[in-house]
This record gives structure tokens, C-alpha cells and sequence, in this order.
């Protein structure tokens, strides 16, 4: 008996999520929410720094501010929410 399955062609999408800058961006974000981390415990191992306690905090968190915001607009452009 003859073959009549019809060949199809190989399914071709457009994997957004493959792209190397979003995953580039990725880990600078990353690399800026740990600087933030170790930025926040500065005064309490450097016992000299003790007294900007506040500023080594608000450095911190606002390292981790920026490195989320970072975080989030990526994963919502691999999604596919950001601008096209």
C-alpha cells in the first residue's frame, strides 16, 4: 500500500524568550539586587561604618528597587507584555 500521509513542514514560531539581551540584563539585575544584599551588612561588620547604618540602608534598598524593576520589566517582555 502506497504512503498518503501528506508531509508536513517543520512547525517555524518566533521564541521571543531565546533572545541573549534578556538574559544578559538578567544578571546585571541580579548582580545590582546582591550588591544591595552585601551593601545593607557593611556596617555591621565594618564596626568604623557603624554610624551610617541609615545611608548603607538606603543605598541597599535602593539597589534592590532598581534591580526588581529590572527584573520585572525583563520577565514581562519575555512574556510578551512589553512594547512591539
Amino acid at each position: 500500500m502506497e504512503n498518503t500521509a501528506v508531509q508536513r513542514q517543520p512547525k517555524t514560531t518566533d521564541n521571543n524568550a531565546n533572545q541573549t539581551h534578556y538574559y544578559v540584563t538578567l544578571t546585571i539585575a541580579i548582580i545590582i539586587g546582591l550588591f544591595g544584599v552585601f551593601v545593607r551588612f557593611v556596617p555591621d561588620e565594618v564596626k568604623a561604618l557603624n554610624q551610617y547604618t541609615f545611608l548603607f540602608s538606603t543605598i541597599a534598598n535602593v539597589a534592590i528597587l532598581v534591580a526588581s524593576y529590572i527584573a520585572f520589566k525583563v520577565v514581562f517582555a519575555i512574556l510578551g507584555f512589553g512594547k512591539k
